[in-house]
């Protein structure tokens, strides 16, 4: 199947609203947001002013939204340079294995590459995610040992 990685824009909301709750789904999550709320934070996460987020999207040969990697930009990071952090890196289980994700990690990489003060590309995947970790191995990225995550909820939650 051939697909196409594009950067989202305003017609992607409804179809990345869609795909977000396919991803918690994904993770089995108890609790799944409304949609119209989904939907509007997607719009201002995306969209709004500033966006606090960009995303790349795969789409499929139909048209349809298959696949995401949702980035921001965060400083300073070595020295006082910045560097792409990819919070989310999803593709629908009928396009695994066949080097869509692959395709995003490329295409993440030229993202960084072109943003003048980028030095770094950065992602984390769960310690229980023997999926996503041999995925990372077969591109050859090498898994650092050195970061404890923190996490606070805010009200916002």
């Amino acid at each position: 199947m051939s697909v196409t990685i594009r950067p989202a824009d305003k017609r992607d909301i409804t179809a990345v609203a869609e795909l977000i709750e396919e991803i918690e789904r994904f993770y089995e999550s108890t609790e799944i947001q409304p949609f119209e709320e989904r939907r509007a934070q997607v719009e201002e996460a995306l969209f709004g002013s500033p966006p606090l987020a960009s995303a790349l999207l795969v789409e499929d040969e139909a048209g349809d939204i298959v696949g995401l990697a949702a980035y921001s930009f965060l400083w300073p990071s070595a020295g006082s340079t910045h560097s792409l952090f990819l919070k989310e890196l999803y593709v629908r289980d009928t396009l695994r294995r066949q080097g869509v994700g692959a395709r995003l990690m490329d295409e993440l990489r030229a993202v960084a590459a072109a943003r003048p003060g980028c030095s770094r590309v950065e992602w984390m995947t769960d310690r229980d995610n023997p999926g996503a970790r041999a995925f990372y191995k077969s591109l050859g990225f090498a898994e650092f040992d050195g970061k404890i995550v923190y996490r606070v909820l805010t009200s916002a939650t």
